[in-house]
């Protein structure tokens, strides 16, 4: 058999349907060059290194979409090639389609939600978000679902409806840094401002804070059985803040051992009635 009677052979002959060779060399033909349009695309948009974050964000976003329609165009190729009959497939299809879209509509509605993180960019690949009162770091964003590792290096899955629809701090979209808060009480009859001495300076020790001079500690209360402090500073690492809540709250222990300063347990009075 020659090259040519290969070529023309048909593989697959079902009834009137015939697949030829050519036509399967003609879909891996469409595969490949896909697979390498899509890859060069990729090296063009993140060839420029010195994007800032939200750049790199809105290049993802143009690499994922341009992919997604690549793919489209590709398998609309691979259909016709292989003799499918897209007209008919779509009529012959309508009342399924219409059945299956009915019971999956949070399917559809991901789907839409990841066009629109895409196209704004209002959530971005390595952005940190609150969701739901956890913080997690975007690290994927696809069309249905969005991958996501929390504070324990958890990977979650979760749908894009979830950022979209609900209400989501965008933790990443700050300025440069973003304040914080420590809440603490001391005991009745200490000196105020040697709490706040020690609470600022505290605070100006550790190396994740920055500008010590927006460090800000203030008396907030009479608490039940504590004088309430509240200590602010500003910090650029949002992800990773618990850690550094922890070793400020050790530098504020021990400068309140070395200053002779009480955190007070809990009290309560009981009076018996004879």
């Amino acid at each position: 058999m020659t090259f040519e009677e290969f070529i023309d052979h048909n593989i697959i002959e079902i009834g009137d349907y015939q697949l030829s060779a050519y036509s399967i060399v003609i879909v891996a033909i469409i595969i490949v060059l896909t697979i390498l349009i899509s890859k060069g695309i990729k090296k063009i948009v993140f060839s420029n290194h010195k994007l800032n974050k939200f750049e790199k964000g809105s290049a993802y976003a143009l690499y994922k979409l341009t992919k997604y329609v690549l793919w489209i165009i590709a398998i609309a190729l691979i259909l016709h090639t292989v003799g499918a009959n897209l007209n008919g497939l779509l009529v012959g299809s309508a009342a399924l389609l219409v059945g299956v879209g009915l019971g999956l509509q949070q399917t559809f509605n991901d789907f839409i939600s990841g066009i629109i993180l895409l196209v704004e960019n209002t959530t971005s690949v390595g952005d940190v978000l609150e969701v739901e009162g956890e913080i997690v770091l975007i690290q994927n964003i696809g069309l249905r679902t969005s991958r996501v590792i929390d504070r324990d290096d958890i990977i979650v899955i979760i749908p894009n409806s979830q950022i979209t629809t609900n209400k989501v701090i965008n933790w990443s979209h700050q300025s440069k840094k973003t304040r914080f808060r420590i809440n603490i009480g001391v005991a009745y009859g200490t000196d105020v401002d040697l709490v706040i001495k020690v609470l600022e300076e505290s605070a100006s020790e550790h190396p994740e804070v920055k500008d010590p001079k927006t460090i800000k500690a203030r008396f907030v209360d009479f608490g039940a059985s504590s004088l309430d402090f509240e200590l602010m500073f500003f910090s650029k690492n949002v992800f990773r803040i618990e850690n550094v809540k922890s070793d400020i709250r050790k530098i504020i222990n021990q400068k309140f051992i070395e200053n002779q300063i009480t955190i007070p347990f809990p009290q309560m009075d009981v009076y018996v009635k004879k």
